[in-house]
């Protein structure tokens, strides 16, 4: 189980993720987002993270030249969380040479042709909740869909879960999805965009826990 920790906007939540054992430390680049950071900020907690966890860097319909100046703090991976298409997914993974993760958001069982229509260019592909009508931001809403939709299905990709993921309802999203890696962001969060260390560790302890 790997367990991705997103969100991250100070030094020690980037600790505490990190010693409680994920895999995946996200960073958002998305001003409307409560965990949002600068380009400024986050190369001091980029170059602060400790070897090991994969850095990965949240965007929403970046244009090139942002795409460009979050390479260059030494990310390892970008997730695309916006509009993009196929072909931009793969714009992206050949201007930067990282693995792109793209993030589909899901409501009804329609929606999962997005994730067939990304999973031959995605390195990996992020299966969140699709955010309600009207919201300003396309994830970090605290809310989950109907998990059994995944039930029997199967990608070509590595995938991760998303959407409304706490450390008391983890292990039952992975009893009825299968998944083995999971996203979690404001259900570990003491307030907006504050990362609470203990609940970190449990919900790591909690999805790891639900695969053994």
């Amino acid at each position: 189980m790997r367990v991705k920790i997103c969100g991250l906007t100070s030094a020690t939540a980037v600790t505490a993720a990190a010693e409680a054992g994920a895999a995946y430390l996200g960073f958002v680049f998305f001003p409307r987002s409560p965990r949002a950071v600068t380009l400024e900020q986050a190369r001091g907690l980029v170059a602060g993270a400790p070897a090991g966890p994969v850095k990965v860097a949240l965007t929403v319909d970046a244009d090139d030249a942002l795409i460009d100046a979050i390479t260059a703090l030494g990310i390892d991976m970008h997730q695309l969380h916006g509009a993009e298409t196929p072909a931009r997914v793969e714009e992206v993974r050949a201007r930067t040479g990282l693995p792109v993760m793209r993030a589909i958001g899901i409501r009804e069982v329609a929606d999962l042709a997005d994730i067939d229509a990304h999973s031959g260019v995605a390195d990996q592909i992020l299966v969140d909740a699709k955010p309600p009508r009207g919201a300003d931001r396309p994830g970090g809403n605290a809310i989950a869909f109907d998990w059994q939709l995944l039930a029997g299905f199967h990608w070509s990709r590595p995938w991760m879960l998303a959407g409304g993921l706490t450390p008391e309802n983890v292990a039952e999203a992975v009893r009825l999805t299968g998944a083995e890696q999971v996203d979690v962001s404001s259900g570990v969060e003491s307030a907006p965009g504050v990362k609470d260390p203990a609940l970190v560790a449990a919900f790591i302890r909690a999805a790891q826990g639900a695969q053994g």
